[in-house]
């Protein structure tokens, strides 16, 4: 096989993968030193000399000459004396044979292991360069185009058309891609399976909705407001806390934008996701009451590692939240476990019911006829005399029974 040929094919192919000039050089090297390890057992006794220019490439094999009763005389790197003197004859002991390798002797076999060889390096050498690129860009947001979609995971191409994972667990669960749409995700890590690499991104990640408040918000860029920390229940619920370094900013105002326009791009992306953006202060009492917004806290208790919370009995389920996600994702913000009691210490004014609000059960004319005489509210009703009421209103017994009990049990409930 003629060597330039070889040296010519094997460097083009290298060069197709954008390697630079040395590395091609140092690829070649490799794999001709492979072939001749292969062949005589030894490769660090050779200097392989390749131009790239004109596709040369020589090979000098470097032997030691030693007697040829000597032990090592069959080990790499030695030749008996006997065989050197076959070559030229003048030849001395402890001298250096060095012998031109001919590539065209080698067999179509060891030029199919050469190309295996050269094709496990290239291999290598892109897997090294797609891990050192997106190494440095964890964390960093990307967009990627959807080439197949699998029931596990869906397969993205980058601009280089490298080959990047979205699994399933890192999808939005309302999440739905079609083949060619693009996807923006954050990178979210570089694993190994079974010795192949795969860039692994993430649509749940909460650096995934952070990532989209630094590209929609120019304040958050310019580093005017800061992004304190961000909680999720992907799909669902979201809170972010946000600082104002200029005082003349608003950073919740900031991040919602005119009519929403700023936040409605990111909570479209997230499909929707409900996003609480709080505003962040030292003040801890504070803080706690604007992160379990829009609940109302009477009064906050904070321990090491737990807060209590008192609020008034209709704004428990509001602290709550749906499923729990309201107090989870506060919990989460504020790094500590959050317990919600009913504030008994209240007045029991505080619970009262306007009288206006029993239209519905309660005729009209005798609502009427309590405003009349200073009854308002179900409490104040309730702490004055039947037999005043009575008198007053001019009603029945069973008509102020059977009202008495409505407003006793209205309270109760609450």
């Amino acid at each position: 096989m003629d060597s330039n040929n070889l040296v010519k094919s094997f460097a083009d192919f290298v060069r197709s993968k954008n390697v630079d000039r040395p590395t091609i050089i140092r690829i070649l090297e490799d794999v001709f030193r492979a072939i001749i390890l292969n062949k005589f057992g030894s490769g660090s006794n050779c200097d392989i000399i390749i131009n790239l220019d004109k596709g040369d490439l020589q090979i000098w094999r470097l032997r030691e000459i030693v007697d040829d009763n000597d032990p090592e005389v069959a080990t790499p790197g030695k030749v008996a004396l006997s065989e050197a003197r076959k070559i030229e004859k003048d030849f001395e002991l402890g001298e250096e044979l060095s012998e031109e390798v001919n590539i065209a002797a080698f067999s179509r076999r060891t030029v199919q292991f050469a190309k295996q060889i050269l094709i496990q390096k290239v291999r290598e050498l892109e897997k090294e360069a797609l891990y050192n690129k997106y190494e440095v860009l964890v964390g960093c947001l990307i967009c990627a185009k959807v080439n197949q979609i699998l029931s596990r995971e869906i397969i993205l191409l980058d601009d280089e058309n490298n080959e990047l994972f979205l699994p399933k667990s890192e999808q939005i669960p309302k999440d739905h891609f079609k083949k060619g749409e693009p996807v923006r995700a954050v990178i979210h890590k570089i694993e190994f399976n079974n010795a192949v690499l795969r860039i692994i991104l993430s649509r749940t990640s909460p650096l995934f909705l952070e990532r989209l408040f630094e590209h929609e918000i120019p304040e958050i860029q310019d580093g005017l407001i800061a992004i304190k920390k961000v909680v999720r229940e992907p799909g669902v619920r979201a809170k972010v806390a946000v600082e104002s370094y200029n005082d003349r900013i608003d950073p919740v105002g900031a991040c919602v934008g005119i009519k929403g326009s700023r936040i409605h791009g990111i909570t479209k992306e997230l499909k929707f996701e409900n996003i609480d953006i709080v505003n962040y202060t030292h003040n801890m009492e504070l803080y706690i009451s604007r992160v379990l917004s829009p609940a109302c806290i009477n009064r906050v208790e904070q321990h090491d590692e737990r807060i209590s919370v008192y609020l008034d009995a209709d704004q428990v389920a509001l602290a709550i939240g749906k499923l729990g996600q309201n107090i989870k994702l506060a919990g989460k913000l504020l790094g500590k476990e959050i317990d919600v009691y009913r504030d008994l210490s209240r007045s029991l004014e505080n619970n009262d019911i306007p009288l206006a609000e029993f239209s519905d059960v309660i005729d009209e004319s005798i609502l009427e006829k309590c405003y009349e005489i200073g009854l308002d509210t179900a409490r104040s009703v309730l702490e004055a005399s039947k037999e005043m009421v009575e008198a007053h209103l001019d009603l029945d017994k069973e008509v102020i029974d059977q009202m008495y009990a409505i407003l006793d049990q209205s309270l109760h409930d609450r």
